[in-house]
């Protein structure tokens, strides 16, 4: 259940709602925040005594701080919680009755926190606002089951199904397949029902035990919201039978990686009509610009894609995932996908992003390259025929090489947020001093008895 407007007051009443968790989504899409009872919460709502230290948003993936950062305040700068409480919601999985609420993060004079994931996101749109233009975007988000491990060093399997057995191999679009987990993913859908998190479709992934499931097309904020409780939710699910839910880009050695793709349009906020489309119901000039912005642009924002060192083993030939910035219509080995669809519907799918990216940033980064490409009225290349794997390589293929072409393109840095992007190579420069520092078990495997 998920408050629907009026006195927030009132709706934990009549809930029984006892107590509050106080959610802010970090670089890397964790949720951090406090839990507190539902009276302090709505008394400290009220007199800005939600608080937590700006450095959350230089916590690396494992949880640690990045020594000394530059970014934020040596002194630990005190952050203002301010509660959207349009995404207060009942958490599905507590036998108490829990409230869960989003929060945006202010100064204490009131301003936004710049390096906020959620606040990247809120700045992009804004632009759009101010040119008259309402995006509108629809993800579509691949994970896999896997069976519970407890050793890192350990590969991963695919879980034991209804049938007793683990799936032996990739049964892409099997109905049986997928029902192999029917309790995990009713418990998925009862879970989002509860939150209002609006999924639709379920289909069988090309991977053992990989799951997609697809969102209706919405408001980018309150999509990236829903894309956030969502991974949560799988997880929460997925424990309760035994097993684990990874949004890893790439799990499993032999099997395909796990993505998020993002349809997204746009709309001309005074007449409520898709820009992507011309009268006639062909693609725009906007539509075209749009796209190559983000053949420009996308490869430099990689860093909000793919996040992790593990995300560009995704990101390989012939696997479902693109390695270029080429694009066509209805052809899925390109970067950017354009769907056979009439005017009203007319949208370029992103299938760059992977699983593992943060929602709010890899929608902020999606929509700013299109944006560029509309306002500097850029020229997309000429629609690719055929597979595009035949094609050079041209994104970034590890994180380092992503975050130096950041680090130099001015135009994304600057929709983005300086400090933001600063913020960013902190914490991603860091986890990969971190990663350089772990032996593989390839290493170990080919290198210890033969060099």
């Amino acid at each position: 259940m998920a408050f629907s407007g009026g006195d927030i007051t009132e709706w934990f009443k009549s809930s029984g709602i006892e107590e509050v968790e106080c959610l802010v989504p970090d670089m890397a899409g964790v949720a951090r925040g406090k839990i507190l009872p539902a009276s302090k919460f709505l008394k400290g709502a009220e007199s800005g005594g939600l608080r937590l230290p700006e450095e959350i948003f230089v916590l690396t993936v494992t949880g640690r701080y990045v020594p000394t950062p530059e970014t934020t305040n040596a002194a630990s700068t005190d952050m203002v919680l301010v509660p959207d409480t349009s995404t207060a919601r009942l958490v599905p999985w507590y036998d108490e009755p829990t409230a869960e609420v989003i929060c945006d993060c202010t100064y204490l004079d009131g301003s936004p926190v710049d390096i906020s994931p959620r606040s990247v996101l809120k700045r992009v749109l804004k632009l759009y606002e101010e040119k008259g233009w309402k995006p509108v975007i629809a993800p579509e988000l691949e994970f896999y089951l896997v069976a519970v491990n407890t050793d890192p060093d350990y590969p991963l399997e695919p879980p034991i199904g209804r049938s007793g057995r683990a799936e032996a191999g990739g049964q892409a679009y099997g109905i049986d397949a997928a029902n192999e987990f029917d309790p995990i993913v009713e418990d998925i859908y009862e879970f989002c029902e509860t939150q209002n998190i609006d999924i639709d479709t379920l289909s069988h992934e090309s991977g053992a035990a990989q799951l997609e499931i697809n969102f209706n097309h919405g408001d980018p904020l309150e999509l990236a919201d829903q894309v956030f409780l969502f991974k949560r939710s799988v997880r929460q699910a997925a424990l309760a039978h035994n097993i684990y839910a990874t949004f890893m880009a790439k799990p499993h050695e032999d099997e395909p990686g796990s993505s998020m793709h993002i349809h997204q349009s746009v709309i001309d906020a005074r007449t409520g009509k898709n820009i992507f489309a011309t009268k006639s119901g062909s693609d725009s000039k906007l539509l075209l610009q749009h796209i190559a912005g983000l053949q420009r642009y996308l490869p430099a924002a990689m860093p909000l894609f793919a996040p992790n060192v593990n995300s560009y083993r995704r990101l390989v030939p012939y696997s479902d995932a693109p390695t270029n910035v080429h694009w066509s219509h209805d052809n899925r080995t390109v970067g950017f996908r354009v769907p056979s669809s009439d005017g009203a519907n007319r949208r370029v799918e992103n299938r760059v992003p992977g699983a593992d990216a943060n929602p709010y940033l890899a929608i902020a980064g999606s929509l700013a390259c299109g944006y560029l490409g509309m306002t500097e009225k850029l020229k997309p290349n000429a629609p690719v025929e055929g597979s595009a794997y035949r094609y050079a390589f041209t994104l970034p293929q590890h994180l380092g090489d992503a975050l130096s072409k950041l680090n130099y393109t001015k135009p994304l840095k600057q929709v983005l947020g300086t400090r933001f992007i600063d913020a960013l190579q902190e914490v991603k420069v860091y986890e990969m001093q971190q990663y350089r520092r772990v032996i593989s078990s390839w290493e170990r495997e080919f290198l210890l008895l033969n060099v």
